[in-house]
């Protein structure tokens, strides 16, 4: 058994453990015996409480965790390859930005033309809020992907998806400029990123979303390796550059776009994942890769968010605060190790 064969199952091993925890730890302690026996249907009038509790707030949460971080490591690692840049992100071609321009639409424009936002009707305004965040990152990505058959240059394609962050953050100033101090107050909450947020038959659709989305993108390993040995000897092999970019852009920024809508912005995991699992593995093969950032991700995912909960403490911390806390000095230990490597 080699080593990589090891990582994979102590990482699998690690993520079940983690969804233990999280099924089992929060305000309220459950037993890993009586939440073992929960999900094996095993009901017990006395543990009706604890079954709602799982079932209808720390399971849909879990998930969520699981298939959110998997997604957005996958986005990661498709971004640091095509564009060549250790810094590239889910967040980099500002999709993330569009999304939460198109929230930004429904939370604080709505609210300072009608009177009331959007947001604040029920079930109407959580669809609101999502729909508007898909056509929102949707949009950024048409755009990208139209700049994309244009551009040749990766460094070129990646400074304009910053600057069109940079214009959605900016409207998105003028917007809470002009809105009242509730709709704002929304807005923020929304913008902290929360794992909690799917719920009901939401969490049906974004898992199956995300269940069908991942296996495609594995698809794509091939075309990752083939542009990892850079442009002209992809095309030397047969490659279509400008249609493997435009595939590889698309896969990303769905991802991003439709995690984004559910959980809101969460950022450093696609970040990250990647330079963590090119270090632990010491492999850019993306067939080794690419399962390789799902599962990390998963586990990094379930790991901030049990953190976010704060076992035995009310409330919940903003997930992004704790992705950023955990994740940032990953990268830079990652790329203090590599700099060290290099001068050995």
């Amino acid at each position: 058994m080699n080593r990589n064969t090891i990582y994979f199952l102590l990482i699998t091993a690690a993520i079940l453990f983690l969804v233990m925890l999280n099924l089992a730890l929060g305000t309220i302690h459950i037993p890993f015996r009586d939440v073992w026996g929960i999900l094996l249907g095993r009901n017990d009038a006395s543990q009706l409480i604890w079954e709602n509790i799982v079932w209808k707030s720390r399971f849909p949460q879990t998930v969520t965790a699981l298939v959110a971080g998997a997604g957005l490591s996958i986005s990661g690692l498709q971004m640091q390859t095509v564009f060549r840049n250790p810094l590239a992100g889910p967040s980099e071609l500002g999709v993330s930005s569009g999304a939460s321009l198109g929230v930004a639409t429904i939370i604080l424009l709505s609210g300072t033309i009608g009177g009331a936002a959007l947001s604040r009707m029920g079930f109407v305004g959580e669809v609101a809020i999502t729909v508007s965040a898909i056509v929102g990152a949707m949009a950024v990505m048409a755009i990208i992907l139209t700049i994309s058959q244009r551009v040749r240059g990766n460094v070129v394609l990646l400074i304009l998806g910053v600057m069109i962050g940079y214009i959605a953050t900016a409207i998105i100033g003028v917007l809470k400029f002009f809105s009242n101090d509730e709709d704002v107050r929304s807005y923020v909450i929304w913008g902290l990123g929360s794992f909690s947020k799917v719920s009901g038959n939401q969490v049906y659709t974004f898992v199956v979303a995300m269940v069908v989305l991942i296996p495609l993108s594995f698809l794509l390993i091939k075309t990752l390796n083939l542009m990892l040995l850079g442009d002209n000897y992809a095309r030397n092999l047969g490659l279509n550059v400008k249609r493997a970019r435009f595939a590889v852009i698309a896969c990303s920024c769905v991802l991003t776009a439709i995690v984004t809508a559910y959980c809101g912005p969460i950022v450093f995991l696609g970040l990250a994942v990647p330079h963590l699992c090119r270090t632990l593995f010491t492999t850019s093969n993306h067939i080794v890769l690419m399962p390789a950032v799902t599962l990390t991700g998963a586990a990094l995912a379930l790991f901030c968010n049990l953190v976010a909960r704060m076992p035995g403490f009310e409330g919940a911390l903003p997930i992004n605060s704790v992705t950023a806390l955990i994740g940032a000095p990953i990268v830079i230990s990652v790329l203090f190790g590599k700099r060290r490597s290099e001068l050995n």
